[in-house]
């Protein structure tokens, strides 16, 4: 089992950046007191993630306007963190920032999700494939010890640590496939949809599919079946295209 900052996890996470997510139950958390002890990256990202759920639940609908003071309230904190997650959550297309009447929420459409997936299942499929032809023997082994850490934490039924280990277990296909110039556009791509992919884990018995997806993809790499390796990285990004649809109700 590989802890949840572990060596491994942290050299995978880092690229994309995904902490664990803070629930509603825990915003007390993001204390006056308690945000002295985090750092400035950590406040906006915990935020980000924490914004972004409640945008994808529906929680905070289309057209909701974001205060800045009334969320840095809410959730106990300055306006700083609130004001860079806010912005970063523009860059997704989450948010909407208008110059000088605020930002309002701004959730992608139904054809805007599915031509994102669409572009996602592609470039991950890619990547994949160039992972079976590309892959070094340690970044196999790496690869293996987090499928098997996802194994562990299905079992958990831990759906927070198994989406962080998830990002994980893709960023190592990314990076296996040696391409840097596709690595960076399936990273940027994934940001866009981020919320989504972490949404679909909330589905019933979703942890238990997404890690048999997984297997295929995982069994490919290892044999050096590239055409296995890419359909079945591209059939795992469309199934999770259609829980997220299940779970969000959506067509």
């Amino acid at each position: 089992m590989i802890e949840a900052r572990s060596p491994l996890l942290i050299r995978h996470l880092d690229p994309v950046r995904f902490p664990i997510q803070i629930m509603p139950s825990r915003q007390a958390a993001l204390s006056t007191s308690s945000e002295a002890a985090l750092s400035p990256r950590t406040r906006t990202e915990a935020l980000r993630l924490q914004i972004a759920d409640e945008i994808v639940s529906g929680v905070l609908e289309p057209g909701t306007s974001l205060d800045e003071q009334e969320l840095a309230s809410r959730f106990g904190v300055s306006r700083t963190p609130v004001r860079e997650a806010i912005r970063q959550l523009s860059t997704s297309g989450l948010v909407n920032v208008r110059p000088h009447r605020g930002a309002v929420v701004a959730l992608p459409t139904s054809a805007q999700l599915n031509e994102m997936f669409e572009v996602m299942a592609e470039l991950e499929a890619l990547c994949a494939g160039f992972a079976a032809r590309n892959m070094t023997v340690p970044e196999r082994r790496d690869l293996e010890a987090l499928h098997e850490a996802l194994r562990a934490l299905v079992h958990e039924g831990d759906p927070l640590r198994y989406h962080e280990v998830n990002e994980a277990f893709h960023a190592a296909i990314y990076t296996g496939s040696h391409n840097a110039y596709l690595a960076e556009l399936t990273l940027l791509t994934r940001k866009r949809v981020a919320p989504f992919r972490r949404a679909q884990f909330r589905a019933p018995s979703r942890l238990a599919r997404s890690y048999q997806e997984h297997d295929l993809v995982v069994q490919a790499i290892l044999r050096g079946d590239q055409p296995a390796a890419t359909e079945a990285m591209r059939a795992h990004i469309g199934i999770v295209r259609d829980a997220f649809r299940s779970y969000a109700g959506t067509p």
